[in-house]
């Protein structure tokens, strides 16, 4: 009996690896491999010739010339820039998902072609398309412009505040578009939560505004920390960002080059990781004193 359960448990096993192997398999060829060639280009001197790629051992040169050379301060200035854009735009996203996967959790007509409508973007935006909306101006509300709210921006603010800040709301109608994930997230997450224990905050007296409080935010929470790690990652790995774009222009400049672009694409790398455990340290403190009150 013990043979034919060992011998049930071991064709199991082997049904479940033949599953995971082509995953396993294609992440080891096409991201661990990359993965490794990139941290070692970092490392190296990559020449393109008519021979092939010729690789130098070279160590932290690379790096190094990001701290020294121009092009290493203009990355190093669109990382800075990123990283202050996110603290805007996280909190303005995730506020919008949430008021608009609760307006459309409720019982409306064409309830689904207004969640179709709110997804389209996704669908669509990619990055050729967006970058010609945006040299179109349709990417941002003209009255800010015409009000003069960015020149505001620009003269209360240092350079360094000002200039992310501005860019914020000269794309806000972008910002908006990179909601559609975070709305089905918290659609299906408020789909999760009991009506009957709305139903019971209102027999003890609870208005919609306390119920959302109390019962709503606390309900999604985990979920705003899903959304925010997948927001930080969308906007990081966008091809329009800035940063993005200096690693591309500089894999085949000649100044520069495969190793000097594959050291800022590791040093962008670093910083998205500080960035994604501050995010994730802030909401976890914040789980364990809700869950202590």
């Amino acid at each position: 009996m013990k043979n034919k359960v060992m011998k049930r448990k071991t064709r199991e096993t082997l049904i479940a690896w033949s599953f995971m192997s082509v995953w396993v398999l294609g992440f080891l060829i096409f991201t661990m491999i990359p993965i490794f060639t990139s941290l070692y280009y970092s490392l190296s001197d990559v020449v393109l010739s008519g021979e092939g790629i010729i690789v130098t051992f070279t160590g932290f040169d690379n790096y190094a010339q990001v701290f020294s050379s121009a092009e290493g301060f203009n990355f190093l200035r669109s990382v800075s820039d990123f990283a202050i854009e996110i603290l805007f735009k996280v909190p303005i996203i995730t506020v919008f998902a949430i008021i608009i996967a609760v307006l459309l959790n409720q019982k409306i007509k064409a309830r689904g072609f207004f969640r179709a409508i709110y997804f389209l973007p996704v669908i669509i935006a990619s990055g050729p398309v967006i970058s010609q909306l945006i040299n179109q101006g349709a990417a941002t509300i003209p009255q800010i412009e015409e009000l003069g709210f960015i020149n505001l921006i620009n003269e209360t603010f240092n350079e360094g505040l000002a200039r992310p800040i501005a860019n914020i709301f000269s794309e806000l109608i972008v910002i908006l578009w990179f909601s559609g994930v975070q709305i089905l997230l918290f659609i299906a997450a408020l789909q999760k939560i009991d009506k009957a224990t709305y139903e019971a905050a209102m027999i003890d007296g609870a208005g919609v505004w306390e119920s959302f409080w109390k019962i709503t935010i606390p309900s999604l929470s985990s979920m705003v920390l899903v959304s925010v790690v997948f927001t930080i990652i969308n906007l990081a790995t966008f091809s329009e960002n800035e940063a993005i774009q200096h690693i591309k222009n500089n894999m085949f400049a000649l100044e520069t080059g495969f190793g000097f672009s594959s050291a800022i694409a590791w040093l962008y790398f670093i910083v998205l990781a500080i960035i994604l455990a501050v995010f994730f340290l802030i909401f976890k403190g914040f789980s364990k004193d809700r869950g202590r009150k």
